[in-house]
């Protein structure tokens, strides 16, 4: 399905009316190239252009409309009138000659390969007499010779005047890349994509900008060992899929994948791509409810309009029904692995994006974000706050719960109530996530029936115990900072790991503490607090000998509510205990 998904969306993009936005013929693609050779039509070097822009190292090259290359190996195989220097120019960029001369040999055996009527081209003729004359002679005295032969780019031809490439021209257009003389001749069968009797691709294209992936690209389908062969079948003849189909559903993949693409977006070690049955706003805004975002503040409204047009209903009807979908691959060594695939209606995951936000809706200081990224989520959860210590697979599992409404993955809490406990701090985004795996468990039934779902804000009401321990240690943290203001650590930075794991052997402690502290307050405040911790205790029984993760995310979540209640919270008692004090 997800290749029947990517062909669609390749012959939509194909006859888009936006000339930016299409995508190329079947066989041809859209190539960066930096260096474009200008030659006269009787074949004399003019100048070689430099395309790129940029500045440094990230200068990129314009991209141009070429017949589509071959698919590349450790063999010597040549494009059709544009590759690297190496191949077009005969250069040794490596210290490797023989290999460099077969290189060159071959591109101009390509060329000489294409049928008579093409070959009379002038522009044709003209790459030809070019590379008759000893092409290294030629750029030998150009300033960009040494870059050149540095670099190894990519370069084409071009005639002095024209406007297309060469390999543009209406009767290279004609040929496209079935001037391959490598090209199998396979027999017909059924493509596994289309239903339709085609020739088999026996090489697919590689797919590039998969993030950890090789540069030159990795495939999702390939069978390059005789293990993985049957019933005598080679390679791509093992799951025939036509090469139209083939073609498209790489280039569609390429290009959703491509540098500066807005429909992807990185989650964790998955790079995730998306796409609409039929075109849709939802397509260019996707990545930023998810992702970081150029612009925090557009960012925020984007997400708004979507929470808006969920309530309003402007998702029903036919729009609602419109097919969406989303792609997570993964790099496995020269092959691509699916980390998740999602295919549903834009109503239904438009109205699961809006569950994903009042789940991690919660407290939280004026300068934390409203709508927190998927990333930032994840790398608070990794070791030092790095997202190099992300799990490796968390980051698709979140998002696979996100799309179809399944509990969120146990690693993901366990991780957030472990790193509370390792740095001693229970975060916003912490909390947030643990927040919502509670909720989203409660949900689903997978915890006490009877537990209700957690607020964004402090619940008083709230009878967990292991939420009312997590309030009680925020109490006692309170009184001891208003009893040593300005104090450089509190009982969280010694006891906060031991109270919320093992309460028992730590709360009695810690009550008696606590008497100590109070007699340093004013009288008004030792009231308050002793209403506080009466209202508190209320509930809790006993102090457990051993809270489960679970329940140690609840007391991180009591914790993190009662200090967020502190600082936002002014209540009459507060007000009026104050007074008193004074």
């Amino acid at each position: 399905m997800i290749l029947q998904a990517l062909n669609d969306y390749y012959r939509r993009k194909m006859t888009d009316p936006d000339p930016t936005r299409r995508l190329p013929a079947f066989g041809f693609e859209d190539k960066e190239i930096p260096f474009v050779i200008e030659l006269d039509s009787d074949g004399q070097l003019a100048a070689i252009k430099d395309t790129r822009s940029g500045e440094g190292k990230k200068k990129i090259g314009a991209k141009y409309l070429v017949p589509q290359g071959v698919k590349k190996t450790s063999g010597v195989a040549a494009n059709l009138l544009w590759d690297t220097a190496e191949y077009g120019l005969g250069l040794d960029t490596k210290g490797k000659p023989e290999r460099v001369a077969q290189q060159h040999a071959a591109f101009r055996a390509r060329i000489e390969a294409l049928p008579g009527e093409v070959r009379d081209d002038v522009g044709v003729r003209a790459v030809l007499t070019f590379l008759d004359a000893d092409p290294l002679m030629q750029i030998a005295g150009l300033s960009c010779a040494d870059e050149l032969r540095e670099t190894n780019p990519l370069v084409t031809f071009r005639l002095v005047g024209d406007a297309d490439l060469v390999c543009q021209r209406p009767a290279i257009a004609s040929v496209g890349s079935a001037g391959d003389p490598d090209a199998e001749r396979a027999t017909t069968t059924v493509c596994l994509v289309t239903g339709e009797l085609t020739t088999p691709e026996r090489l697919h294209s590689s797919i590039k900008g998969v993030w950890g992936a090789q540069t030159s690209g990795a495939n999702i389908v390939s069978f390059n060992l005789d293990a993985f062969n049957s019933f005598g079948k080679s390679q791509g003849n093992n799951a025939p899929v036509g090469r139209p189909a083939a073609f498209a559903y790489t280039t569609a993949l390429n290009h959703l994948l491509a540098r500066g693409s807005r429909q992807r977006l990185q989650v964790g070690d998955a790079s995730t791509v998306f796409w609409a049955q039929k075109p849709d706003p939802v397509e260019d805004v996707f990545a930023d409810f998810f992702g970081e975002g150029d612009d925090p503040d557009a960012r925020t409204e984007e997400i708004r309009a979507l929470l808006d047009a969920v309530q309003s209903g402007r998702f029903d009807g036919a729009r609602g029904d419109n097919a969406f979908y989303v792609l997570g691959l993964a790099p496995n060594a020269a092959r691509i692995a699916v980390r998740f695939w999602h295919a549903g209606r834009l109503k239904g995951i438009a109205y699961r994006i809006t569950s994903w936000f009042n789940e991690l809706d919660i407290a939280h200081g004026p300068g934390e974000p409203e709508y927190p990224s998927l990333f930032r989520l994840l790398t608070a959860i990794a070791v030092q706050g790095k997202a190099d210590n992300i799990p490796p697979r968390l980051g698709g599992e979140v998002m696979r719960s996100i799309l179809d409404g399944s509990p969120f993955p146990a690693t993901w809490m366990n991780a957030a109530v472990q790193r509370c406990r390792a740095e001693q701090r229970v975060t916003y985004l912490r909390a947030a996530a643990i927040k919502a795996c509670l909720n989203r468990s409660i949900c689903n039934h997978q915890s006490n029936a009877t537990e209700k779902e957690f607020l964004p804000m402090l619940d008083p009401s709230n009878p967990n115990t292991a939420y009312r321990l997590g309030r009680l240690f925020a109490v006692l943290e309170k009184i001891q900072e208003e009893a040593s203001p300005g104090i450089n650590a509190t009982i969280r930075d010694r006891y906060y790991g031991a109270a919320s794991s093992t309460p028992v052997a730590v709360f009695t402690t810690l009550l008696r503490l606590k008497n100590a502290h109070l007699k340093k307050l004013a009288t008004g405040r030792v009231v308050w607090f002793e209403k506080l911790l009466g209202e508190v205790l209320g509930a809790v029984d006993d102090f457990p000998k051993h809270l489960p993760l679970p329940d140690q995310g609840r007391f991180a979540l009591g914790y993190y509510h009662q200090r967020q209640a502190f600082f936002t919270k002014n209540t009459d008692d507060q007000s009026k205990s104050t007074t008193e004090g004074n």
